[in-house]
């Protein structure tokens, strides 16, 4: 009898206090993020465009929540540097894509550090475009895993340090993959996206959660696509650089499809957050379609310019069984908002990191009614030239040289900016829209609504205060030296440059 109530008690008492304490932590989830290069709000069939078919972009959006209000930069590598940071480009020392100013600034606790604090391991194909130099590069950076191009995109050189391998092209390109030059078989794209899917096969069997960042040089310029996914644009009478332009598109989305079939089949894809996105708004390749005029859902501007058509772009993110299938949030979120959403997702803590402007918007994916914070959002072109006093016999700079005066930034505080809340846009300090009854920015009201404009210059100004000391790129002299051509060069000499083994994904 005795030994009988200490085995009830042992059950109903002990046993499950022993069994909670030895319980694990469930898997922190995997996170995926594929963002495209100059691809447009609508340049996606699920979102209205009349060129392309994109089948898996529209299934991922069907199983996602889309963010119909996401904003980012003008151009890629200030987006890039708000994603990994947390913070506005400007704070970064990004104003520009080129010419020293594309630099991630040094110093800064950036998104891989930040998941490794939880576990994570994390790995980049495609385009880092946040400094070539070996302290500016990924793996110097966080990242275990490296493979990519250089510069901005493939084959291209620039004065300074900003250049990709000489003459490399989009197809059979040269990559550096974790410091070692290999040359590639195939398309970009598709070589991108398999070295990307047979690290994460990898990481599948593993216990620890892992990050890809992939991103794809495409469907940047120059416009070029395998010939048969050129084909059907050319038969229906499309410019050649609408082809080419469009067949990128179709590509990515083909690599895509594979990519959500092998979660699938590797069965990771209830614990993987899935992410599309572009980085910037839609290039403006200078045609028109078979449609007639470029398709941009509508919106003013395309990549460069600071209105809507310049930086809203499309954002799919999907976690089975955690976020609502379909659903849509129009609030104004942005890119340096990614950082502190992922952190809360992995319940990471970053409150020791300094001077972020993101803040999680966690709530908003959990939570089927929400009030939006209405934040404002600060944008700007950047861009301006260079001091001369900066560029000594660096050959090609001609072009990018100003004066003392122009290459100032105080002197293009107000040259292609913007400042939006959730309903207005206050564009270059002459023009104001109602997003909520003028999406497509057509009615300028700025007489309409002094106050509100009054309100919205002083907190740019205030806001240009506080970043004009981080833009510490500006006076960096052009490097002597191109290091992808360096190195490249230097293993030629040494080593040779081996052929990349295509893994297999079966």
């Amino acid at each position: 009898m005795k030994n009988a109530l200490l085995l009830h008690l042992f059950l109903l008492v002990i046993a499950p206090l022993v069994m909670f304490g030895c319980q694990k932590e469930p898997r922190k989830p995997n996170i995926i993020l594929i963002m495209t290069d100059d691809q447009g709000y609508g340049d996606i069939s699920a979102n209205g465009s009349p060129d392309v078919s994109t089948p898996n972009m529209d299934r991922l959006k069907s199983q996602s929540i889309s963010l119909e209000d996401f904003q980012v930069s003008p151009t890629c590598a200030p987006t890039r540097s708000a994603i990994m940071s947390g913070r506005h480009p400007f704070k970064n020392g990004i104003t520009h894509t080129i010419l020293e100013r594309e630099r991630m600034a040094l110093g800064l606790t950036i998104l891989p550090q930040v998941l490794k604090r939880g576990g994570y391991t994390s790995g980049i194909f495609g385009k880092w475009h946040l400094g070539d130099e070996k302290e500016y590069q990924p793996d110097s950076r966080g990242f275990d895993e490296v493979f990519i191009h250089g510069a901005g995109g493939i084959g291209q050189a620039y004065a300074g340090s900003c250049a990709d391998v000489p003459d490399n092209g989009y197809f059979d390109p040269i990559i550096k993959h974790n410091g070692t030059f290999v040359k590639t078989q195939g398309f970009c794209t598709d070589v991108f996206f398999t070295q990307a899917l047979s690290w994460i096969k990898d990481k599948s069997s593993t216990e620890e959660p892992f990050f890809a960042y992939i991103t794809t040089n495409a469907p940047h310029g120059p416009f070029i696509a395998p010939e048969k996914y050129k084909k059907k644009f050319k038969d229906q009478g499309y410019p050649e650089d609408a082809q080419g332009f469009y067949g990128m598109i179709e590509n990515v989305d083909d690599n895509l499809g594979v990519l959500m079939d092998k979660l699938e089949a590797w069965g990771v894809v209830d614990n993987t957050i899935l992410i599309f996105m572009s980085d910037n708004g839609k290039t403006y390749g200078g045609y028109n379609t078979v449609h007639g005029e470029t398709y941009n859902a509508g919106m003013k501007g395309f990549k460069g310019s600071v209105y809507e058509g310049g930086t809203r772009v499309p954002f799919f993110i999907r976690w089975p069984n955690h976020f609502n299938a379909g659903k849509e949030v129009d609030v104004m979120l942005n890119h340096y908002d990614m950082l502190p959403t992922f952190a809360e997702i992995a319940n990471i803590d970053i409150s020791d990191i300094p001077d972020l402007d993101g803040k999680s918007f966690l709530t908003y994916l959990k939570n089927d009614s929400f009030e939006s914070e209405d934040r404002l959002r600060f944008f700007h072109g950047g861009r301006w030239p260079l001091n001369p006093e900066n560029v000594s016999g660096q050959e090609g700079a001609e072009r990018w040289i100003g004066t003392a005066e122009t290459s100032n930034p105080d002197n293009s505080q107000y040259e292609k900016f913007a400042v939006r809340n959730e309903q207005y846009r206050f564009v270059n300090n002459n023009e104001l829209y109602d997003l909520f009854n003028d999406p497509g920015e057509k009615q300028n009201i700025i007489a309409e609504h002094p106050e509100l404009v009054n309100q919205m210059r002083g907190d740019y100004e205030a806001w240009w205060t506080e970043v004009r000391p981080l833009m510490v790129n500006e006076n960096a002299p052009l490097a002597n030296e191109k290091p992808f051509w360096v190195n490249y060069e230097k293993q030629k000499e040494t080593e040779g440059v081996k052929d990349w083994v295509k893994p297999d994904l079966d």
